[in-house]
């Protein structure tokens, strides 16, 4: 399902090294978000889905040291997870045999905010980050409604042109923020990456011939295919231009406005690593690196409504679906997947996620290296032992 990241890999190996030394942080960055610089690497190394197992589970924990991005503190005052119930031995050694099954590298269940159980593998530890992928998405679009609350968008009904001038005369005319957010812009898109003229597959042309303005250049070229909120296509450049319309309204980086918005009032440990792209922005679609407990971290904060970064029951709307897929229970919110029962989480490539079970006060964090990008199996198995943990005591 959550292929993006082929696009990012493909994108990256063109340019970070060119564009890692402009990118400086402004002024206002200066005490609590960092640029970070990689040391110059053969661009055939930057190809994460050409890395072998050794490699991926060394370097998802320190993607720092292979693209540039915007490094940003802990929170002044970090949220303590309290230590809740064990889990019953039995259920344990079921998550930890999943943990086997499907390479993960560490789990993390929180129950009303305690822990009930936590574990690692993969030489992977409390005090590592390991990186998202596309569960960025829903930070992305966390601060999308930051930008709502705080008065910087003044509505998901707002044309996205509002806020994205040089999408006007494009196919986003007539598109607003919240078919955006959800995906059902009507606008082509295909993230095929077995066609090499795919639009994800063209992102590392774009980059090569318009730098800064690549997201923007190739997005106003694509064609529409349906009147705008009838149908969903997942597309990895929309959360893109969702990143460039929030920094656009905001006038800072996501990684910052997320310091402010997220990071603090979540109360995370650990500092976030955010990959920055050609604009030096961040990219709204992937790629931010946290350590096990923070992403708990941020699924609480979702679950508890925000603590005031967002509008007031943004997430019991981000969270619910907008788009259902057939009568399977499962659909797609503002960058959030929903599930069966009320629940909803965020998803990305190699087995990283995020799940919220808001009725059981469940949240379930788990970081892996699977060894291919997509598995249903292993989506199916983490969904059954949520079901599990969820109907256990």
């Amino acid at each position: 399902m959550m292929k993006s990241f082929i696009a990012l890999a493909l994108a990256l190996s063109g340019f970070t090294t060119a564009y890692a030394e402009s990118a400086a942080p402004a002024a206002h960055l200066a005490h609590h978000v960092t640029m970070v610089t990689p040391l110059e690497h053969d661009p055939a190394e930057l190809e994460v889905l050409f890395w072998n197992d050794a490699q991926r589970s060394d370097r998802f924990r320190n993607m720092e040291a292979w693209f540039a991005g915007y490094e940003v503190s802990s929170a002044d005052q970090p949220r303590v997870l309290g230590e809740g119930t064990s889990l019953d031995p039995a259920l344990a050694n079921e998550i930890r045999a999943a943990m086997e099954a499907t390479n993960a590298a560490g789990v993390m269940v929180l129950q009303d905010g305690n822990k009930r159980f936590e574990a690692y593998g993969l030489g992977f530890g409390p005090d590592q980050r390991w990186t998202s992928f596309s569960v960025a998405k829903s930070f992305t679009s966390t601060l999308l409604g930051a930008a709502v609350a705080d008065g910087f968008v003044s509505s998901l009904d707002d044309p996205v042109t509002r806020y994205i001038p040089r999408l006007e005369g494009s196919a986003y005319d007539g598109v607003t923020v919240e078919q955006l957010a959800t995906m059902t812009s009507g606008v082509k898109w295909n993230e095929d990456y077995t066609d090499p003229n795919s639009d994800v597959a063209q992102m590392n042309r774009f980059v090569v011939e318009y730098g800064p303005d690549a997201i923007v250049a190739q997005m106003r070229e694509l064609a529409r295919e349906a009147p705008a909120g009838e149908k969903w296509v997942y597309k990895t450049g929309e959360t893109n231009l969702i990143g460039v319309l929030v920094e656009n309204a905001v006038g800072m980086p996501l990684a910052q406005y997320a310091k402010e918005k997220i990071v603090d009032p979540a109360g995370f440990e650990g500092g976030l690593f955010w990959m920055v792209d050609p604009r030096g922005g961040n990219i709204g679609g992937c790629c931010l690196s946290l350590r096990l407990a923070d992403y708990a971290r941020m699924g609480q904060f979702a679950m508890e409504g925000g603590n005031g970064s967002v509008p007031e029951g943004w997430f019991g709307d981000a969270g619910d679906s907008k788009v259902d897929f057939g009568d399977t229970g499962f659909g797609y919110g503002y960058q959030w997947w929903t599930y069966p029962g009320a629940n909803y989480g965020a998803q990305g490539i190699f087995g990283q996620s995020i799940t919220i079970m808001p009725k059981e006060g469940l949240v379930i964090a788990v970081v892996s290296n699977w060894p291919t990008a997509t598995s249903g199996d292993n989506r199916l198995l983490w969904l059954e032992v949520a079901q599990k943990i969820a109907a256990a005591d």
